[in-house]
């Protein structure tokens, strides 16, 4: 049967095993394409003007040499925990170029990013009363600090990563009676206010969806600025999102084809109006990343063949808990990491973790697993190493 390992895949587990990268005593590795991120990147800046600063969501591979390499592509980087802000500092990203987005920023966090001047894009209006406070104690800040509202424009078929839903926990609520006013009002009374950040959500969320939610922000800004008589707004945050097909190998949607969408729903956006901020994570790195994990056993339980592997839970997280919002392709290969053939068996690749649902794929089509095989999981370069 088609076991569906490219020949790059192929040839990088093979070399894993032959110098001992993988073996009895290392029993899990993730391989990064460094050149497919590059290419990645690039596609990505092609896509889109200059006066768009595309900066790298960190939680999406918070390695530092992951972070290390979109750096040297000239990417920004935007973090939403103190681990992520660690790992951006660590890499070598200036604090210039990196943006914190957070729902849970702390007085520590606020006052450190307002001081070394991050990009800081305010939650909620409790939170915009610590900047405040903050501004006052440090006589201002250089940072750029904006405010994330949600469009309120609904959710995509993953209702978990919708983020703009009209209860999302993200962001003030555009349409909720009075909270447009409230926003405006917020602006007009702090004239250092210069952004507006939206994020409507990522897999799951057609493109069509994700362009009416930043079309919603680029009106409340142009509004802003109308009541301002100035271009008080001089950056929009539009967030990532671009979703990824974890079905086979081929990129999709690609970043021209997100471009072309904006440039109908919100041409704004190209027309220089505003300095434009992106945060693609995902759609950089899935499909240039996967995991190798060994076989420890199998066995027959009830007639079902069962793979017990080392990677499950620890790594497939939301695989495991959401098989039927992330599943992902699994390919066998034998003990020399090669590609293996023979008879398809329907079988269940099954993680180390001691639950009964750790299972990565269920009732899957592969050539018969044994111990000491490996298994290879596609698609895994983003999130399943963090």
């Amino acid at each position: 049967m088609d076991n569906g390992v490219s020949p790059l895949k192929a040839r990088a587990a093979q070399a894993a095993v032959a110098q001992g990268l993988l073996g009895e005593e290392r029993l899990i590795a993730g391989f990064v394409d460094v050149a497919g991120v590059r290419h990645a990147v690039g596609e990505l800046r092609r896509a889109f003007p200059d006066h768009f600063m595309h900066a790298f969501a960190a939680k999406a591979g918070c390695l530092e040499g992951i972070l290390r390499l979109v750096r040297s592509e000239g990417m920004a980087c935007e973090v939403a925990s103190p681990g992520e802000l660690g790992q951006a500092l660590n890499a070598g990203f200036p604090a210039s170029r990196i943006v914190f987005d957070s729902p849970a920023k702390t007085w520590g966090e606020i006052r450190m990013a307002l001081r070394q001047g991050m990009t800081l894009n305010v939650d909620g209006f409790q939170e915009l009363e610590r900047v405040d406070t903050v501004r006052r104690e440090q006589g201002g800040s250089a940072s750029v600090i904006g405010i994330r509202v949600n469009p309120q424009v609904g959710a995509g078929t993953i209702a978990a990563m919708s983020t703009g839903t009209l209860t999302s926990k993200f962001g003030i609520a555009l349409d909720d009676p009075g909270s447009r006013e409230r926003v405006l009002a917020a602006y007009r009374e702090r004239p250092w206010l210069s952004c507006v950040h939206v994020h409507v959500g990522s897999q799951g969320c057609p493109l069509e969806l994700i362009a009416a939610g930043i079309a919603k922000a680029v009106a409340l800004a142009q509004e802003i600025n109308a009541q301002a008589g100035r271009r008080q707004v001089t950056v929009i945050d539009i967030g990532g999102g671009l979703p990824v097909n974890f079905d086979d190998d081929t990129v999709s949607p690609s970043f021209g084809e997100y471009a072309t969408v904006l440039r109908e729903i919100a041409p704004a956006l190209f027309s220089g109006e505003f300095g434009v901020i992106t945060e693609f994570g995902r759609s950089l790195l899935a499909k240039n990343g996967f995991i190798v994990a060994r076989v420890e056993y199998t066995k027959v339980t009830g007639g079902h063949h069962i793979a017990i592997t080392h990677a499950g839970a620890q790594v497939a997280t939301r695989t495991v808990f959401m098989p039927g919002s992330w599943p992902i392709r699994v390919s066998a290969l034998d003990r020399t990491g090669r590609p293996k053939s023979g008879p398809g068996m329907v079988q269940d690749v099954a993680g180390p973790c001691c639950f009964a649902g750790d299972i990565v794929a269920s009732r899957r089509e592969l050539p018969l697993l044994e111990p000491g095989d490996w298994v290879l999981l596609h698609d895994t370069g983003a999130y399943y190493f963090s």
